[in-house]
């Protein structure tokens, strides 16, 4: 049985329900989450209450680190976003599902390592990187540029890795080689016995590929599909909006996927 792999959702409940829609709609059950479940967004409570629900587990992001602890090296925005969703999270009444919250918040993971589905391929899961994996980025130009921290971080990684972090999908290949899913036959990359590869899964609730659908991914026993899903951006963009502590182009930045 194939595992969805969600990453990125920051606090855009609109993009989660429509990513968790089409994951039904082909009768996935199991779900795993990478990250940054929070942060940005207008809704950090309800996306914190569904990936609790919905996903076998899930990994700590830099930004759920930034609410639970201390926004650290933000940009100004970023900030503004974590002390208002801290404040959401402090503003829950019932003192049960506040403190369930935190826990959940609390116990998120580092990395996890697993096997394909139905596979015995080892599959490493980090938000950001084998190397820091809270909040290392590694983009797209590394592969041409920064050949010394690629093969660190493939140093890591025994055959797969999953991240998410830059928002941006993609397969980094030990090359090294960086293939966006436009330039994978059915956006899908098949597993390689003498290759490894770092896949990012990109983001379900703020794409920074110049595509503003939300992105997820497929895990199978030997390859990975990439999925995008249309939402209704206007209606996340007009919360953002009308939230003073976000800045509005954390809103805008959604219709044009950047």
């Amino acid at each position: 049985m194939p595992t969805a792999v969600i990453s990125d959702i920051h606090g855009n409940a609109e993009a989660l329900k429509q990513v968790l829609a089409d994951i039904d709609a082909r009768g996935i059950d199991r779900i795993i989450s990478l990250g940054d479940i929070i942060g940005y967004g207008p809704d950090p409570l309800e996306c914190v209450d569904i990936v609790r629900r919905r996903c076998a587990w899930s990994l700590m992001g830099n930004h759920d680190f930034g609410v639970l602890y201390e926004p650290t090296n933000f940009n100004p925005s970023a900030e503004s976003a974590a002390f208002w969703t801290r404040d959401q999270f402090d503003a829950e009444t019932d003192e049960k599902l506040r403190a369930e919250r935190y826990e959940f918040l609390g116990h998120l993971r580092v990395r996890v390592v697993e096997s394909a589905p139905d596979g015995d391929t080892p599959i490493l899961a980090v938000h950001g990187s084998p190397r820091r994996p809270i909040n290392e980025y590694i983009f797209e130009e590394d592969a041409r540029n920064a050949p010394d921290k690629m093969e660190s971080l493939f140093e890591r990684v025994d055959r797969i890795a999953l991240v998410g972090h830059t928002h941006v999908p993609g397969v980094f290949t030990d090359e090294p080689d960086f293939y966006p899913p436009s330039e994978l036959g059915d956006s899908t990359y098949k597993f390689l016995e003498d290759e490894k590869a770092i896949i990012n899964v990109g983001s379900v609730g703020q794409p920074r590929d110049m595509d503003a659908r939300a992105s997820y991914a497929i895990l199978h026993a030997d390859r990975l599909e990439f999925v995008r899903v249309e939402y209704d951006i206007a209606r996340t963009a007009d919360r953002i909006k009308a939230i003073p502590q976000l800045t509005d182009w954390l809103g805008e930045r959604l219709y044009e996927g950047r």
